[in-house]
């Protein structure tokens, strides 16, 4: 149903199916079987994990409850039995403005030398953070993705969904230097072998990227700069709703996050564009 209905992608299902297996080894048996007093007991089983583990394996056991329920293989939905944690959402790590720009120097005067990884690495840059692209959508975009005065990139995210992408004309001029340079008759933008290349490669890239520019790489992944562009975007103007549709959120309290990394700006546009703000006491 997942693969089929949902459309979730290899890594979605895998994650799925981890949850599912550590779960029928917590009740001792068959997890489609399990009765409420079985799923009561997981909150004690489970008190070393993480709450966000917690959180995560719990949502998976109650979709797959409410698949049972729905095909008519079970009649009852134990799942109200399933541990709640109660848990903060961290707030996304994100780069200030000075250290983008700084990676983007050091990319920049790499990719001068001509050197293919060095012109590559550029293009995935200017891609991650100017059009904020998630890993696997990156990684896996077409040969043809990005033409020539189109300022658009069609996308294809979580759940088979599409959406729209803006392409600044910095990022299509760094990926056709790439494509002066790529290897020949690949299917993908970015290969690697006889497929595309690897969120770990793209990983392991942001990372060197970061070290060439002097931040240390522990802070910095391909997500990060999806972080950064979404609350430098929402730092320069942008409207939540804009910010929903570029990052393909399919509910906009994933994108209200940003709200919280980003409050100082808040404040500071309540007290200028409210009505109030202009009136005098």
């Amino acid at each position: 149903m997942l693969a089929a209905e949902a459309g979730s992608s290899r890594h979605t299902l895998a994650a799925y199916r981890n949850d599912l297996e550590r779960a029928a080894e917590s009740l001792g048996g068959s997890v489609s079987a399990a009765r409420p007093s079985d799923l009561a007991g997981l909150g004690e089983k489970w008190a070393e994990l993480s709450p966000s583990t917690v959180a995560r394996r719990a949502a998976a056991l109650r979709r797959f409850y409410g698949f049972l329920v729905d095909d008519g293989l079970r009649g009852d939905d134990p799942s109200q039995a399933l541990p709640r944690p109660k848990f903060e959402r961290p707030l996304p790590r994100i780069l200030d403005e000075d250290e983008v720009a700084r990676m983007f120097e050091s990319a920049e005067a790499r990719a001068s030398s001509g050197h293919g990884p060095a012109v590559r690495n550029l293009a995935l840059l200017e891609l991650l953070y100017g059009s904020g692209l998630r890993a696997s959508e990156l990684v896996g975009l077409p040969r043809g993705a990005v033409r020539s005065e189109q300022p658009f990139l069609m996308v294809r995210g979580k759940g088979s969904k599409e959406r729209l992408v803006p392409i600044s004309s910095r990022a299509e001029g760094a990926v056709a230097k790439w494509l002066e340079l790529a290897p020949p008759g690949s299917l993908w933008l970015f290969p690697s072998g006889k497929t595309h290349l690897s969120r770990v490669r793209l990983f392991q890239i942001v990372r060197q990227l970061a070290a060439d520019a002097g931040i240390s790489p522990e802070r910095v992944s391909p997500h990060v700069l999806r972080h950064a562009f979404a609350t430098h975007l929402l730092s320069g103007g942008a409207d939540l709703r804009v910010l929903q549709s570029l990052l393909g959120h399919a509910d906009i309290a994933t994108t209200q996050i940003y709200t919280h990394v980003d409050s100082s700006r808040l404040v500071e546009l309540v007290n200028a564009r409210h009505p109030l703000a202009t009136r005098g006491r």
